[in-house]
């Protein structure tokens, strides 16, 4: 992977004034080298100027010793391939993999994470935001919501969109899906919440009797013996089965109590314990599941919710007053205070984030330090080189400032000594 020197651009932290700072390092320097020539020119007349040419020389090796030392973390000294120096260029890639070893052990690290985690309360946080009305945190929700437009933006759609789908699909094929169906359709049949799907079913196959009446009638033709053809009879007997089915569907639509509904409903209760307790019906609904994740039709839906996804999160951040705005907005801020004041649904989301996210370090955490380090080798050792002086150079600088100051007191503390 190569990146380019227009996307380096975007991550410059250059200080102003660290080229005005160079200067006045090697300004400093060669200031230094003038006042030692000028006092050893003149120190047989003017004998005190021993100590001036002292200060002035030790002055020189302190600046010209932190030049080198300075220049060699970036480039060849005076462009001589003198060993150990141009460090960060040659090691650009050993820098790399460290960099990325230190976010693994600690930032990606599950038990790491998990104890961040411990300390964070994402569903009151996530509640005290939903609250905030427009005209407060008016700076904040835009600033969050531009970093998560961007973010969504930058970020790679292909690569991305593979992890999240690949991170529902791992927790779709452990997480045992039978139990939750059952409990579900339970819960549905003693809320009675399962009445009107049954009316529905009931509409539906009086619907499809009429339309296929036609298909019925063929059927029966077909089957009658030519004994039935003969006499006529196997129209009468068309005409007795399609009545007594649409008699039937009227029936059971009209009447809650009709025998038939009856079993129904009793086959969906059947249907729900064995759904939570039986284990050859789970057995066989987890195999349906795996069946459908393996689906190539399953891959595609999941490609189309990951994009309707991104799309409505980067419109909705790019917009967050309309989206905060109207009936949604006030959907949002009772969520919002429910989040916040429910111990238990806080409690819940918070384990879920919590898992969630440890969950994704644990199956993803190396692809990410891969995905560093291998975004860090292929930069060009230039431009790195050149955008890490410039982040830098202004306290580079200073060093050598430093070290010229430093460097020229040691020298005259020495001098002193050596002449007393």
């Amino acid at each position: 992977m190569r990146v380019t020197n227009g996307a380096l651009s975007r991550f410059n932290p250059a200080q102003p004034g660290a080229q005005g700072m160079k200067v006045v390092a090697t300004g400093l320097l060669v200031v230094m080298a003038v006042i030692f020539a000028a006092s050893r020119a003149y120190q047989s007349t003017y004998p005190a100027l021993a100590y001036v040419k002292s200060f002035a020389e030790a002055a020189m090796v302190g600046g010209l010793a932190d030049w080198f030392a300075v220049t060699a973390l970036f480039r060849h000294p005076l462009g001589v391939p003198i060993p150990h120096t141009a460090i960060i260029p040659r090691n650009k890639d050993r820098i790399g993999e460290a960099l990325a070893n230190f976010i693994r052990e600690n930032f990606l690290t599950p038990s790491v994470v998990a104890r961040r985690m411990q300390k964070l309360d994402v569903a009151a946080a996530a509640g005290r935001f939903l609250q905030t009305p427009a005209s407060e945190g008016t700076r904040i929700r835009a600033g969050a919501s531009r970093l998560i437009a961007d973010i969504f933006e930058s970020l790679d759609d292909e690569r991305l969109g593979g992890i999240v789908k690949g991170a529902i699909s791992a927790r779709l094929r452990t997480t045992e899906v039978s139990p939750l169906l059952g409990h579900a359709l339970a819960s549905a049949i003693n809320d009675e919440r399962h009445v009107p799907m049954l009316e529905a079913a009931i509409r539906w196959t009086a619907r499809a009797l009429d339309a296929n009446e036609p298909l019925i009638r063929d059927m029966v033709h077909k089957k009658a013996n030519w004994v039935v053809k003969l006499a006529g009879l196997d129209e009468k007997l068309a005409d007795a089965i399609i009545d007594g089915l649409r008699k039937l569907t009227v029936e059971m639509s009209t009447d809650p109590a009709h025998p038939v509904r009856i079993k129904v409903e009793e086959a969906l209760a059947q249907l729900a314990n064995d759904l939570q307790t039986r284990p050859e019906t789970r057995e066989k609904v987890e195999a349906i599941k795996d069946q459908l994740l393996d689906n190539r039709s399953v891959s595609l839906w999941l490609d189309t919710i990951w994009q309707k996804g991104r799309e409505a999160v980067i419109r909705a951040a790019r917009n967050p007053d309309a989206v905060l705005a109207g009936k949604l907005g006030e959907v949002l801020k009772s969520m919002g205070g429910t989040l916040e004041k429910d111990p238990r649904i806080r409690a819940a989301i918070n384990q879920f984030a919590r898992r969630a996210v440890v969950g994704m370090v644990a199956s993803y955490g190396g692809s990410i330090v891969k995905l560093v380090s291998e975004t860090i080798r292929g930069w060009d050792a230039r431009t790195v080189t050149a955008r890490l002086e410039s982040a830098v150079g202004r306290d580079l600088q200073y060093i050598r400032i430093n070290g010229t100051i430093v460097g020229g007191l040691v020298g005259l503390i020495l001098h002193v000594l050596d002449a007393l």
